[in-house]
């Protein structure tokens, strides 16, 4: 295992990977501080630095179903359906999701470091590959 620190437009990989791992902070490539980021570049270097086969996975903070990228910067969520549209545009086959981190009494409309939910909100994970 290797961690790489880019700038994040400028993603790349000294060889081919089998997995690249983007935990809990996809939404936060959405928000100002990273406001020079461009999904679609970013997701298709991911795409390019995966061996075929490989994995790209993204467990996420589920937001509100059609809330796109609403509340990407107040709440720190994303709707699963933005992410999946996204990451399937660079190329990429959904191949699994698991509903291992779901909290069916999370009401999506509070910030995950609140302390009520915090450590229990309603996660997706997301599974893709590179055909």
């Amino acid at each position: 295992m290797t961690a790489l620190v880019t700038p994040v437009n400028d993603f790349a990989a000294p060889e081919r990977l089998d997995l690249v791992w983007l935990s809990d902070n996809y939404h936060d490539l959405h928000d100002p501080f990273f406001a020079q980021a461009d999904m679609a570049k970013i997701n298709k270097a991911v795409f390019m630095a995966l061996k075929r086969g490989g994995i790209y996975l993204v467990p996420e903070h589920a937001a509100e179903a059609g809330s796109g990228l609403r509340d990407t910067n107040t709440r720190h969520r994303i709707d699963e359906e933005t992410v999946k549209r996204e990451v399937e545009a660079a190329g990429f086959q959904l191949v699994s999701e698991s509903s291992v981190l779901r909290n069916p009494a999370d009401d999506h409309l509070t910030a995950i470091f609140a302390p009520a939910i915090r450590g229990h909100t309603n996660q997706f994970i997301l599974q893709f590959r590179k055909p």
